[in-house]
């Protein structure tokens, strides 16, 4: 019996196999709001065959895009737009997940799409930043630092999307603090120098994460709730797997249900030894010494890779992006290559199942 393709509950939803979609921008959205491309590209991860399929970072209000092409869930137009493409994931046996975001110093940049890099002028359409403290990621314009009105206002933006991600049919939701985004920039004591409430002390620090948590679980109480950390900041003096895993306790403890451990991305000078499974080992450490289920990411490309990091107990669920934007039936070709029987194979695909 394959372990990636036996079925998991989180909460109370019951996901039918281990192998997710990791969420990936892809800058095609106007106004917050997907279009076409998105209609196209998620729900053929649900006909592959994922057990969930996670939208893209999401922001929680113009602000927190990294991007202006991003897709945001802060207004109807957005929920009527992500309805029918939850829809669509839905009736395929997937799970429909979006992760809710805030891209703090490193929003407002320009989509890799344009070519163009770096911080986008204010004349231009973008917007300023806030960080925890104003220090300025490399390359980009310097944030302001939140003050206690735009933490509050930051709190409550989460919950406002959380509930509309409900009401668009989301059956699971994800809270981003990792790769350098604002609530990882607040974790991180190398881009947290407040001396107020929100920094200092580990537990300052994820004070604010953890507000978050509250007042998502609050506003969608029976959805699945994952977190999505940087085990690592990969550089001297940062956040560590370590502090992950108190933070994960905590959050384990207000409700949050899985958390989805990637790494780096808070500041230019990371060193990274990027490898097949790199950051498997962060997530590994976070399950060990939380006792919280996790799930592992970080150039996971095979089958049997993703099997072999379940059953020697390093993740409880795998999840993988590029192979998927390889192979969008990544999950049949898995099931295949396993020798899993699973009864979700398109009736429409069954001619081309290998024997």
């Amino acid at each position: 019996m394959s372990l990636l393709f036996s079925p998991i509950t989180v909460r109370d939803t019951e996901v039918r196999n281990r192998l997710w979609v990791s969420p990936m921008c892809q800058y095609s959205a106007v106004d917050g709001v997907p279009q076409e491309w998105h209609r196209t590209h998620l729900p053929s991860f649900a006909v592959g065959g994922a057990g969930v399929v996670m939208a893209e970072a999401t922001a929680v209000n113009p602000e927190g895009r990294i991007s202006p092409d991003d897709a945001g869930l802060w207004n109807q137009a957005q929920v009527a737009a992500w309805r029918p493409i939850v829809a669509a994931i839905r009736a395929h046996g997937a799970v429909a997940g979006v992760q809710l975001a805030h891209a703090g110093r490193k929003a407002s940049t320009w989509s890799p799409l344009t070519g163009r890099r770096g911080s986008v002028p204010l004349d231009e359409g973008g917007w300023p930043t806030v960080s925890a403290s104003p220090l300025a990621y490399r390359g980009l314009a310097a944030p302001t630092a939140l003050d206690a009105t735009g933490i509050d206002a930051l709190v409550a933006d989460f919950a406002a999307a959380a509930e509309r991600a409900v009401e668009a049919g989301f059956e699971l939701l994800e809270i981003h603090a990792a790769h350098g985004y604002l609530l990882h920039g607040f974790l991180s004591p190398l881009t947290n120098e407040r001396d107020d409430a929100y920094g200092g002390s580990l537990e300052n620090r994820a004070r604010l994460l953890l507000r978050i948590v509250d007042t998502v679980r609050e506003a969608a109480p029976g959805i699945p709730l994952l977190v999505r950390f940087s085990g690592s900041d990969f550089a001297d003096g940062g956040w560590d797997a370590a502090q992950t895993a108190v933070v994960a306790g905590w959050a384990a403890d207000r409700g949050a249900d899985l958390f989805d451990v990637s790494g780096g991305g808070l500041v230019a000078h990371q060193q990274i030894a990027v490898g097949p499974g790199y950051q498997v080992p962060l997530a590994a450490q976070v399950r060990r010494e939380a006792d919280v289920p996790v799930g592992a990411v970080g150039l996971i490309t095979s089958a049997v890779q993703a099997e072999q990091i379940l059953v020697d107990g390093s993740a409880d669920v795998v999840l993988a992006g590029r192979e998927w934007l390889r192979d969008p039936h990544f999950g049949l070709r898995a099931a295949t290559e396993l020798g899993a029987d699973i009864d979700y194979w398109p009736a429409q695909y069954l001619r081309a199942r290998p024997a």
